[in-house]
């Protein structure tokens, strides 16, 4: 699993960030690690859908930590990084998913109601493969009324189906499988193709927030 466990331009777990980060993880063994990990990144992180503007950096695990605020990919980087950091294989997943709960300023923002490449980790732990999702944090879950997603080392942790309430919150509708580096090339040709306006968002370093 050399694949799953080599830092690489996006889960760039020798940065100085991740490497101070990195410090805050607890636990014995990996899969108490693994809980510590995931805690920190999905409350430590503050959800933030719109840093997507900031095209590729955006995507790296670094740039998580370093702007303390992110979308799903870059959490999800975050977690790679922290795990392989700490000698447990991870890898990204990405799938696509319709929010329910999404804001209408969000919707119009994206042009669709449809999320492609909503991001999570996958991480190898007592002989086999976890999905594991930091994104939404608490305060954000207490604010939309949603159960904050838990994580027990051993199983699945995958984003509700519904609320407190019982409304809709997230359906999966495409998996796409988990990549052991960020997949560029994939990410900008599903990108172009979901987002329409964002259509050039990942062929260039940075675009303008304005």
């Amino acid at each position: 699993m050399e694949d799953q466990l080599s830092a690489t331009d996006y889960f760039d777990f020798n940065h100085p960030a991740i490497q101070s980060f990195s410090r805050q993880v607890t636990g014995n063994t990996a899969a108490e690690k693994a809980i510590s990990m995931y805690y920190l990144v999905r409350d430590e992180i503050v959800y933030n859908p719109y840093t997507l503007q900031d095209g590729l950096p955006s995507l790296k695990a670094s740039y998580c930590f370093q702007t303390g605020q992110a979308y799903c990919i870059p959490k999800a980087a975050l977690m790679v990084a922290l795990c392989r950091q700490h000698g447990i294989p991870a890898r990204l997943g990405l799938a696509d998913v319709i929010n329910h709960l999404s804001t209408p300023a969000l919707v119009e923002w994206l042009g669709t109601d449809y999320f492609a490449l909503h991001g999570y980790a996958e991480i190898w732990l007592n002989q086999g493969w976890v999905k594991v999702t930091p994104v939404f944090d608490r305060a954000l879950c207490e604010k939309f009324n949603v159960e904050p997603l838990e994580f027990d080392g051993k199983h699945d942790a995958i984003l509700h189906s519904a609320t407190k309430d019982g409304s809709k919150h997230m359906e999966y509708v495409k998996y796409h499988g988990c990549f052991d580096d960020m997949p560029i090339e994939f990410i900008r040709k599903t990108a172009s193709e979901a987002y329409p306006k964002f259509a050039d968002l990942f062929n260039q370093d940075r675009v303008s927030t304005q």
